[in-house]
């Protein structure tokens, strides 16, 4: 099974950058209180894959999620991962390999996501955002927006609270700040998404977001009204 990985010097971003992957997954364990599979599983019910979708993991980190959402489309669909850690996407490729689950993994920047436009059914962005400066996140919800096709959407699942107010061994380990529920709505808002769906996820502190690409209407002359 061969997963496709960019090999290639790390990109600059003005986004905080992890590169250490052996200590991703305790990190989110840890900040999940132990109950990263159950995370994981519940943002996979909420963003309601199907079999034959076309998926995107944004910020993929070391595979869990990816690999898991192939899985529920299945042989007919595809799934793609993209970080801008060649550390995490060599973990992952490794994870995936072993699970001999077939995943594209791609080095790339949130603010200029290589895909086409209009490439995917559904993207998912899990504790991303926090990582990025205002400005990013603006360009990255509009860098989704591009990516999805018409009536394609996006899960966002972040953390609301900031590490000073969590306390104890989460705070030591995770400074990395937070984004609250209405940043995140405002800016896929923004876009011109339409938000179908927030609230709490039910784990820690995390929050998530859903919302729709517009479906394009075009009237008989051929206009976009």
């Amino acid at each position: 099974m061969t997963n496709t990985t960019e090999a290639k010097p790390a990109p600059r971003t003005a986004g905080l950058l992890l590169h250490r992957a052996a200590g991703y997954d305790l990190l989110l364990w840890l900040l999940t209180f132990g109950r990263e599979r159950a995370m994981r599983e519940t943002v996979l019910r909420l963003a309601h894959l199907s079999p034959g979708e076309r998926v995107l993991d944004v910020g993929c980190g070391t595979g869990t999620l990816a690999i898991l959402a192939k899985q529920q489309v299945g042989a007919t669909g595809e799934v793609y991962g993209v970080d801008a850690s060649p550390e995490m996407l060599a973990r992952a490729d490794r994870k995936a390999n072993k699970a001999g689950i077939e995943i594209v993994f791609k080095n790339g920047l949130v603010e200029a996501l290589p895909f086409h436009d209009a490439h995917f059914d559904a993207v998912l962005s899990t504790v991303m955002l926090h990582h990025l400066p205002g400005k990013l996140r603006g360009q990255c919800a509009a860098e989704i927006r591009r990516i999805l096709k018409p009536g394609g959407r996006v899960l966002a699942v972040d953390f609301g609270t900031s590490p000073a107010h969590r306390g104890g061994i989460v705070a030591h380990f995770h400074r990395h700040g937070h984004v609250s529920l209405a940043e995140i709505t405002a800016i896929f808002e923004e876009t011109g998404m339409n938000i179908v769906e927030s609230g709490a996820v039910g784990i820690s502190d995390l929050q998530y977001v859903v919302a729709h690409a517009p479906v394009s209407v075009i009237t008989p002359d051929g206009r976009h009204p």
